[in-house]
């Protein structure tokens, strides 16, 4: 009986150590496809719809990989975003710190699983057949068959691969994602939460770490905007869409631009506002960053030399003291206080749903003939170029 056990240490594989190594990572990447792929883009957000063989797949493989509950999963993701970082959220660093965030994120995510209203409520859609009533209630069951296999197929080499994939999730997505991609990187859109771009990552968390161009563009089925960044998820989309396994549904708007200034009408007003994001992008560059360079030049005042990010920032993410030094800073620079509240009229704009069609064009056509009287140039340029503005066709399904 030593003998076997000996014998069979490194399992009915015998596996090489490199062998271990790239079983090990490509593993964790099939836990990381089965999120961003399944959960995340085809469930939560249905900006893409899996072939159903793949999802069936992926079911499986998070059962046996993290015991994950799709309609759990889609339920405290879909409420992340509708209460994004206010009281509410799962798990918002802003709300509950850092700290707890990146070390206990599984834990808030469980507990809000557990919230039976929670999942009631933003779960709609999710698979409710055989395979979730029969085989994903026994969530732990699958973790304990994978062990077994790992046991027997890799030997006492598989439990180390075993936990490494364990904590693949746990920490990378309900950690860091969660978690760093709250508080630290860099920002692409200054959407009214605190997400952020997390580099390089890509590898890693399958695209995940493009947290702040996701939040952005919830329904958008690719997370990467800027030439230069990698979205591993939409690689793996892009493979299999010639295979037909994945149908795109959704992807972000690119702003779709006349010849020429035009009479602002209700095309441009939807276009704009389904631009919004990339609007607000556009003014911060054009406009804003402009004005403030130039009166940067002209001043010694520290307060506006580092006034870059009260100017860009989103209102709502900025703290008293923050609102105190814009607040000063813009009753003693008249440029800057014009683009800034050009800025905020504007952004305005998309927070009216109440308001008519007929309202919100007269709105922006407002905004645009005062914006082009306004005797800030870099204002006036991009007024035109925002009466630039058309809807775009819609795109073809493939």
């Amino acid at each position: 009986m030593l003998n076997f056990i000996v014998e069979n240490m490194y399992g009915l594989l015998n596996l090489s150590f490199w062998a271990y190594v790239v079983f090990t990572l490509v593993v964790m990447q099939l836990a990381l496809a089965a999120v961003t792929l399944y959960l995340h883009r085809d469930q939560a957000h249905q900006s893409i719809v899996l072939h159903p063989a793949l999802r069936v797949f992926f079911r499986i493989w998070l059962w046996l990989t993290t015991a994950m509950v799709t309609r759990e999963w889609v339920a405290v993701h879909r409420k992340h975003h509708a209460m994004c970082e206010r009281d509410g959220d799962p798990h918002s660093p802003v709300v509950f710190g850092l700290k707890k965030v990146l070390l206990e994120g599984a834990e808030l995510y469980k507990s809000e699983a557990a919230n039976a209203e929670t999942v009631a409520k933003y779960s709609r859609g999710c698979p409710d057949d055989a395979l979730e009533h029969f085989l994903m209630r026994h969530e732990n069951l699958g973790l304990k068959i994978l062990f077994a296999a790992y046991i027997l197929l890799l030997g006492v080499p598989g439990i180390i691969v075993y936990a490494i994939q364990m904590l693949t999730i746990p920490v990378m997505a309900a950690g860091v994602i969660n978690g760093l991609g709250h508080a630290k990187g860099y920002r692409n859109f200054e959407c009214d939460d605190a997400a952020t771009n997390l580099v390089p990552w890509a590898m890693f968390v399958g695209g995940e770490e493009l947290h702040n161009n996701h939040h952005a563009f919830p329904t958008s089925a690719k997370f990467s905007v800027q030439w230069w960044e990698f979205d591993m998820g939409w690689l793996y989309i892009s493979l299999m869409r010639p295979l037909r396994l994945v149908t795109v549904l959704r992807t972000a708007p690119k702003p779709k631009l006349a010849n020429a200034p035009r009479a602002v009408d209700i095309e441009t007003l939807q276009a704009v506002l389904m631009n919004r994001m990339n609007v607000l992008r556009s003014y911060t560059r054009s406009v804003t960053l402009p004005v403030l360079k130039k009166e940067s030049e002209r001043s010694a005042d520290e307060l506006v030399t580092s006034a870059k990010t009260l100017l860009v920032r989103n209102p709502v993410l900025l703290d008293s003291f923050s609102k105190q030094h814009l607040s000063e800073l813009l009753e003693a620079n008249q440029s800057l206080k014009t683009v800034h509240e050009y800025r905020e009229r504007l952004m305005a704009l998309w927070d009216q749903a109440h308001m008519t069609n007929e309202n919100l064009v007269a709105h922006l056509k407002q905004w645009c003939t005062e914006a082009e009287s306004s005797g800030v140039r870099a204002l006036e340029e991009f007024s035109q170029g925002l009466r630039e503005y058309i809807m775009q066709p819609q795109p073809v399904r493939i």
